[in-house]
């Protein structure tokens, strides 16, 4: 049985023809990294951010209701929860390293894809779940005070708005990293193959 732990580098001194191929492969792992690296500080600023202005929230306006402290924790519990489970892949992706060998690399993109998979499936359902209980616990409070034509109006805009991000941004959000992480492991296997036959 073959070998499948090939060095890059010293396929590339030995395979002239394959070099370029190789080193866009390599730039293209670089740029998935940097481009995942960055997104997941995004997320980190974003919701750490949203989290705070709603405690500040808390404190400022001083809500009365017992359903709107619980929908405030819901929903910052929901923030934090997604936060700790997405940073996980943080190791993951610094890990990337070019200097490993293809099966280490497919091994590292296998791993990094059934992670997104568990943040984008599980992690996400629970993440939306507690936002929507929590928003509209939160919402009760002031939504009492309103014309029933009113509280209808905002729950059903806040829907609406929460309904649209899970079956049209998300789904285009997931389909936009899995292409980028499926088309890296669908090259590793191919220059595999290549070195197999």
């Amino acid at each position: 049985m073959e070998n499948n732990n090939i060095d890059f580098k010293d396929l590339w001194k030995k395979q002239a023809v394959s070099q370029p191929n190789m080193e866009d492969l390599l730039d293209r792992v670089s740029q998935f990294k940097k481009a995942s690296l960055r997104s997941l500080w995004k997320t980190n600023i974003m919701l750490l951010a949203t989290s705070a202005f709603i405690i500040f929230i808390w404190i400022y306006y001083q809500p009365q209701f017992i359903s709107t402290k619980i929908g405030i924790i819901l929903v910052v519990l929901g923030m934090v929860i997604y936060l700790f489970a997405s940073n996980k892949l943080f190791g993951n992706y610094k890990d990337i390293d070019a200097t490993k060998d293809n099966h280490e690399y497919l091994q590292k993109l296998v791993s990094i894809q059934k992670k997104q998979q568990f943040l984008q499936t599980n992690m996400m359902s629970l993440y939306f779940l507690m936002l929507t209980l929590g928003i509209c616990l939160y919402m009760y409070e002031y939504a009492s005070r309103m014309s029933v034509i009113g509280a209808s109006l905002t729950y059903g805009i806040t829907l609406l708005w929460i309904l649209f991000n899970w079956f049209y941004i998300r789904p285009k959000q997931i389909k936009k990293q899995q292409s980028k992480i499926n088309s890296l492991i669908e090259k590793f296997e191919e220059v595999n193959n290549q070195l197999e036959s």
